[in-house]
């Protein structure tokens, strides 16, 4: 029998990390909002219209890759594991490696509790032999993990390429991180984008249908609602730009006008041109995320790509020396 969907929350409180990093980074020069928050419910409908898009390579591509190629990702996944999700968000991927695997439970971890439940309610359905303990939290920030899969093996697994949303640094900080929460002998499976032609990069991050707009622009939307903000959203406009130097795209939204917005009792003025960077998504060569992995505590256990060379996933054994 299947135990209770649970959802999880962490202790910390996410209302006010929103407040203090909304505060903060439009108190910044310039202006910065963390990409986390793009996830409230609506945020995280609009991404997966996002992953739909014909311009939008990242998933569809990575989804050939897990079908192509999932009994052998699902091997280097241990019998009996506990598979924790981080950043879960819909579960189309993760339940291509349920299908080829012997798992013992699921741990999806995400920011957004409304839309993490509804995922895990579905899941119970569609997999009754398997135990699903949610966790709603910011997996950026340390997390416990459910008593339930404590001693279980584990197995991490980090889809999308949302590992470019972190800046190297972070991203080396996020690795190690999940090596210590998941244990010795554990597995990482991750999803990275690789370097391509920028043009594919522009059009990606730009579609012709406007949702990466509106999915940016949604954040405006939340710290309206949420932090009792004045954000005119016709004021502002969303652009992805590829920064070559540092290999990545960057989100911004661009004030049209200059203007001052009240957030949190707070006045944040704008000029005309000023920009809030959103999100960055760094794109990596195979030797690039090889050697951060390594740096990070980790050793390449196996990789696979499609056949144009688009993305790559990479499974990864912790290093338990390091």
């Amino acid at each position: 029998m299947n135990a209770p969907v649970k959802v999880r929350t962490e202790t910390h409180s996410e209302d006010h990390s929103f407040a203090q990093d909304v505060r903060t980074g439009l108190s910044q020069h310039p202006k910065r909002l963390p990409p986390k928050y793009f996830y409230d419910a609506a945020g995280s409908k609009l991404f997966e219209q996002i992953t739909l898009l014909p311009e939008y390579y990242p998933t569809r591509t990575e989804l050939r890759i897990l079908r192509d190629h999932g009994a052998e990702i699902a091997a280097t996944i241990p019998p009996n594991a506990a598979l924790i999700e981080f950043g879960a968000g819909g579960t189309t991927k993760a339940r291509l490696l349920m299908r080829q695997s012997t798992l013992a439970a699921y741990v999806p971890v995400d920011i957004s509790g409304d839309f993490l439940n509804e995922q895990a309610e579905a899941l119970r359905r569609d997999f009754p032999g398997l135990a699903v303990y949610p966790v709603t939290a910011d997996f950026t920030a340390p997390f416990a993990l459910p008593p339930e899969v404590r001693d279980m093996p584990k197995a991490g697994f980090f889809p999308g390429s949302t590992i470019g949303n972190f800046d190297p640094h972070e991203a080396s900080a996020f690795l190690r991180g999940a090596r210590d929460l998941l244990g010795e002998g554990a597995t990482l499976i991750v999803g990275v984008d690789l370097e391509k032609d920028e043009r594919v990069l522009s059009a990606a991050y730009n579609d012709a249908a406007g949702v990466t707009a509106r999915f940016n622009l949604n954040v405006l939307v939340r710290i309206n609602r949420e932090l009792g903000g004045n954000f005119d959203l016709s004021g502002f406009r969303h652009r992805a730009i590829y920064n070559r130097e540092r290999h990545r795209i960057e989100m911004h939204l661009i004030s049209r006008k200059a203007q001052t917005v009240r957030v949190l009792g707070r006045a944040f003025s704008f000029r005309a041109g000023e920009t809030i960077h959103t999100e960055s998504s760094y794109k990596y060569s195979l030797a690039r995320f090889t050697a951060l992995a390594q740096g990070a505590g980790w050793q390449p256990r196996a990789r696979w790509t499609d056949a144009d060379g688009m993305f790559s996933v990479h499974a990864l054994e912790a290093d338990d020396d390091a």
